[in-house]
């Protein structure tokens, strides 16, 4: 029998105003990793950078890590790092600011590190300089208590995630109140996130008994809330049970991986930009259907749910939410269909060679995500 471990950040602060957490740090510096604009707009990023200093640390601000946070973007923040010399590294934002600030933390304290070498899971240890803690604004990449970041190489025109059991943070601080903050297209894509997290990792090959309960209980609060939370942000219990599910299915995931899903949405959002958790939300229901010829375990979860067709309840649960059934429809993310067949090839192959396709619970080929690619571009039925 095969020996498998079960990893978890060391600390899980969830609830209303779990922020205030951050008093209890100890250190002498810590640098906190932002994306855009929103956690200094509504005040989150001043309130961390306060709770720092309450608790006696000197703190740097490194800001604008874009959305598909870039090698070029993790090796500056990483040399700015080395510079101030943090205790702490802490992402507060969506995951963009927490993959980067898990990259940054390699070039921070391994100086000069080859990406190369991160993207073929070469990994240095970590620890020697700094711990981590993330805050999480968005209830979706779970990417606080993940092993898990994902850093897009732009002129690969490729994302790349990397798995590294040193990027579980040594605290995640899940506060609802930061989430509540979310736009509802932005709920309803980090949402999806998290479902498509949570069926993946129950049906992964490396699936067990530790993971699937998570999971479980992830896909039970999405179906439950995520139309909730999107019409009503302000609704503040909808917030936390979906907070919640995001961190239980990373829990899942980070232990049991993913599948092809994540492995097709990485590809096609690094060439087209499509947002990660919109692009597993419209490709999900056709790798159910191609995956489920080669495994019961969605009749097990639908048998669980009480439901006679998750791919069908998944589908009706993005509309209800505002996102389309197919790529060429997408009114969110525009793909021309002449510029996706131009690189639907090379898509293919380079998903075929993602990490999260090892777990996928149909063996596949680049010649079949081909053809799911096309299914999920143009809304045709899988039936291969």
């Amino acid at each position: 029998m095969a020996i498998t471990t079960f990893q978890v950040p060391r600390t899980i602060v969830h609830g209303v105003d779990s922020l205030e957490y951050l008093k209890n740090l100890e250190g002498k510096k810590a640098v906190l990793v932002t994306g855009g604009h929103s956690m200094k707009k509504f005040g989150f990023l001043d309130q961390a950078k306060k709770y720092l200093e309450e608790a006696g640390m000197e703190v740097m601000i490194l800001d604008g890590v874009e959305p598909d946070p870039s090698v070029k973007t993790c090796l500056e923040g990483g040399k700015k790092m080395e510079e101030f010399g943090p205790d702490w590294i802490i992402p507060i934002g969506g995951g963009s600011a927490m993959d980067a600030a898990k990259a940054m933390w390699i070039f921070y304290e391994h100086p000069g590190y080859s990406f190369e070498k991160l993207a073929a899971f070469d990994n240095p240890p970590l620890r020697t300089k700094a711990k981590m803690a993330c805050i999480p604004s968005t209830s979706g990449t779970a990417s606080e208590i993940t092993a898990f970041s994902v850093i897009t190489d732009t002129e690969k025109e490729i994302k790349y995630p990397l798995v590294h059991p040193d990027f579980v943070p040594d605290v995640a601080i899940c506060d609802p109140v930061i989430a509540s903050k979310m736009p509802p297209l932005i709920t309803a894509q980090t949402g999806m996130d998290v479902m498509t997290h949570a069926v993946e990792a129950f049906v992964s090959t490396a699936a067990d008994d530790y993971t699937s309960p998570l999971a479980i209980r992830a896909i039970e609060l999405v179906f439950g809330n995520l139309k909730k939370a999107y019409d009503n942000g302000e609704d503040i219990d909808a917030r936390e049970k979906m907070h919640d599910a995001s961190t239980l299915a990373g829990m899942a995931f980070s232990n049991a991986s993913l599948g092809i899903v994540h492995s097709m949405a990485h590809k096609i959002g690094g060439i087209f930009h499509l947002t990660h958790g919109e692009a597993n939300a419209i490709m999900l229901p056709y790798i159910i259907d191609y995956n489920r010829k080669s495994t019961d375990r969605y009749d097990e979860l639908e048998k669980i749910l009480g439901i006679d067709d998750i791919a069908e309840e998944i589908r009706k649960l993005n509309e209800s939410v505002g996102l389309t059934a197919n790529i060429k429809d997408g009114k969110n993310t525009v793909i021309e269909e002449d510029k996706f067949l131009e690189v639907l090839d090379k898509m293919s192959e380079n998903a075929f060679k993602d990490a999260c396709t090892l777990t996928n619970p149909r063996e596949t080929s680049p010649e079949d995500i081909k053809k799911i690619y096309e299914a999920a571009y143009y809304g045709k039925k899988i039936d291969f």
